[in-house]
């Protein structure tokens, strides 16, 4: 990363989460937790670790409960006095590492598909490069690496190719271009989309505020056709969780202290 440059990442995090319904008829699925912290906060994590720190979050579906997970998280992540009656005698007495954070809470609609709510933040991109990733996937990427690669590479975009725990959209890869991007109900082998996107600002060329603009239907594929969206290939841990088993899975990672993404320290 070039010396002070900012890049925002931006967190889609507006989705039912349907296949989940246990967990998100009662709040939205990114406060899910893993462990005693919602997902959101891994993932902001993993970004932080390499020095990204300024987030965008693109709300929907129970947003408010996001807004107030922010809004509140001094308070519940610190101990703290105070003096009833007065809103300004509040004295905190410990601390965390999330200081330096910088979180932009965005409503894009509650029925909008994933680039709609893309577009609808494009007034916040104020660089050339941000990232995109989905609020429901974690992974050990090193997002160092991926940001060289797209850069190496000099296309509009760069997905993240991950091996596949289970069904998802299938890509094709020559060299580092993706020559395909479908959105197959399942994949045998090779690799699918994980998120974790690096675009330059054009792309928001390729993007419409109607809320039916799927990211992962026309303007990626349009991309793929001209060229234009590159691969990392990631080998390492990736997994989502867009059912019970799959959260059952990372909160146990987790409890055993063997969650591969936590590439953090305390």
């Amino acid at each position: 990363m070039q010396k002070n440059e900012k890049i925002k990442v931006v967190i889609l995090c507006g989705g039912r989460g349907t296949r989940l319904r246990e967990e998100t008829e009662i709040r939205p699925k990114p406060l899910v937790e893993i462990g005693n912290r919602p997902i959101i906060w891994h993932i902001m994590k993993i970004y932080a670790q390499y020095g990204f720190k300024d987030f965008i979050l693109c709300l929907g579906y129970k947003g408010e409960m996001i807004k107030e997970y922010f809004l509140n998280y001094e308070a519940m992540n610190n101990d703290f006095s105070i003096k009833l009656g007065s809103h300004d005698t509040i004295q905190f007495h410990s601390g965390h590492l999330e200081k330096d954070w910088n979180v932009t809470l965005v409503n894009t609609g509650n029925e909008a598909q994933t680039g709609a709510r893309i577009k609808r933040i494009e007034k916040h991109i104020d660089g050339d490069i941000f990232m995109v990733t989905y609020g429901d996937g974690v992974g050990n990427i090193d997002i160092g690496k991926l940001l060289e690669h797209h850069r190496t590479c000099k296309k509009i975009g760069t997905v993240t190719g991950v091996h596949p725990p289970s069904r998802f959209g299938e890509v094709m890869i020559k060299g580092n271009n993706i020559t395909e991007f479908n959105e197959k109900p399942q994949v045998k082998e090779g690799f699918i989309n994980g998120g974790f996107f690096v675009l330059n600002r054009k792309f928001f060329t390729y993007l419409k505020e109607e809320d039916n603009c799927y990211l992962e239907r026309e303007p990626l594929e349009k991309l793929s056709k001209e060229k234009q969206l590159s691969v990392y290939l990631h080998e390492g841990f990736w997994q989502c969780m867009d059912t019970q088993r799959e959260l059952d899975i990372l909160n146990e990672l987790w409890k055993n202290k063997k969650a591969p993404w936590k590439v953090w320290k305390d």
